[in-house]
């Protein structure tokens, strides 16, 4: 049974090697982040599930001990998820990024088990994953990665698309009050549009928190360099 989750954004921008003279402009979602996983911990789970967008090819399950690496954005810096034996299948950059974010926290609250979902995955797929994962121990919880829209400006990465506020909007209130129905609502086809890579992870929470009564709270939401980012935390 699901009974904790944390919702953050994935960029690889949140590390401060990475972001570098821009390093301060995130410093509040890093912020949220900690507190957002801090409170995964005192949920006191039997499993942690980290969930987060796969590039082509990535998706698929990754377990305890797999490394990510981010010398593809210029920093000589691995991370590994969790405590096991390396696997030479390195981990996505959305994971890689919760990686960071869980070694940051010291966590040894659970075993982890990482899972990277295809941005196309549709929403019944996504919902039925969630159920599987909230069913497989007594206390379950996720770190769920992803970003919203990257159209929310002109110097956004998808440029300026006049829906990408109204989506956004949306995706913010339904995490911020843990709103499964609303998650599961959302478009797949308009945040393929919107570039937005959180679509399927979000669903995948909505399907595990199905039945479980959790209560949501917004941490942070902002659109930096265009892009929607939120961190809110369910309990």
């Amino acid at each position: 049974m699901l009974v904790a989750a944390a919702v953050c954004p994935s960029p690889p921008l949140l590390l401060p090697e990475i972001a570098t003279g821009a390093a301060p402009e995130l410093d509040a979602a890093r912020t949220a982040c900690a507190d957002a996983v801090g409170l995964l911990a005192a949920a006191r789970p039997d499993r942690l599930y980290v969930v987060g967008p796969a590039e082509a090819g990535a998706h698929g399950a990754y377990p305890a001990g797999a490394t990510g690496s981010f010398a593809g954005f210029g920093v000589d810096l691995s991370v590994h998820l969790g405590e096991g034996p390396t696997t030479s299948r390195a981990l996505p950059a959305s994971l890689a990024v919760a990686a960071w974010l869980l070694t940051r926290a010291a966590w040894a609250d659970a075993p982890i088990e990482g899972l990277a979902v295809a941005e196309a995955t549709a929403p019944d797929a996504c919902a039925a994953t969630g159920r599987e994962l909230a069913a497989s121990a007594e206390r379950v919880a996720l770190l769920v990665m992803g970003d919203g829209s990257a159209c929310r400006t002109v110097k956004a990465p998808g440029y300026l698309d006049e829906r990408a506020a109204g989506f956004d909007a949306e995706a913010a209130r339904a995490l911020g009050t843990a709103d499964v129905t609303a998650l599961l609502g959302l478009d797949a086809g308009l945040a393929g549009e919107l570039k937005a890579a959180g679509r399927a992870p979000w669903q995948v929470l909505a399907g595990a928190a199905e039945g479980a009564g959790l209560d949501g709270r917004l941490l942070f939401e902002d659109a930096p360099y265009g892009v929607g980012y939120f961190v809110a935390a369910w309990s």
